[in-house]
């Protein structure tokens, strides 16, 4: 069953075009005009807690000086299943199954990599008061996941 996962992990994010943010950030879009990872990615990703959780967008960011690669999550049901501690877990893995072989795929060398959830899907930097979000930024050492706690 996790090889299983693994490869559908694997299809969802890796093996598809780049999302629009990604390819944005690149300055072309989808060679193939197809669905973008994010589009594809609707599908709740496994993760230890069981929350139902979806990759919303992938961006790359050099303004803090280095690039930074943004994971960004929605996991709608995060406010009344999971605690901050369970959030994390789940980062954790998704950092490990689905960032890591992304940015190996991609042959992008991010600085940082930041995963973050929100239990509603917003525009990148809004603030939104009523929103729940978690963000963890993590360094990628030996195809591992450190976490860089705040």
């Amino acid at each position: 069953m996790a090889r299983l996962q693994c490869a559908l992990l694997f299809a969802l994010v890796c093996a598809s075009p780049l999302s629009q943010a990604h390819a944005a950030s690149e300055g072309a879009e989808g060679a193939d005009g197809g669905a973008t990872a994010s589009d594809e990615a609707q599908a709740s990703l496994p993760v230890p807690s069981g929350q139902p959780v979806t990759l919303s967008e992938v961006l790359l960011d050099d303004a803090p000086g280095a690039l930074w690669a943004r994971f960004r999550f929605v996991a709608p049901e995060m406010a009344q299943m999971a605690d901050q501690t369970t959030s994390l877990a789940d980062m954790e893995h998704l950092c490990t199954a689905v960032a890591v072989p992304y940015l190996s795929y991609h042959d992008i060398k991010a600085e940082r990599v930041v995963v973050s959830f929100s239990d509603q899907n917003l525009p990148f930097g809004q603030r939104a008061p009523d929103v729940t979000q978690y963000f963890e930024t993590y360094r990628i050492e030996d195809a591992a996941c450190v976490w860089e706690g705040f």
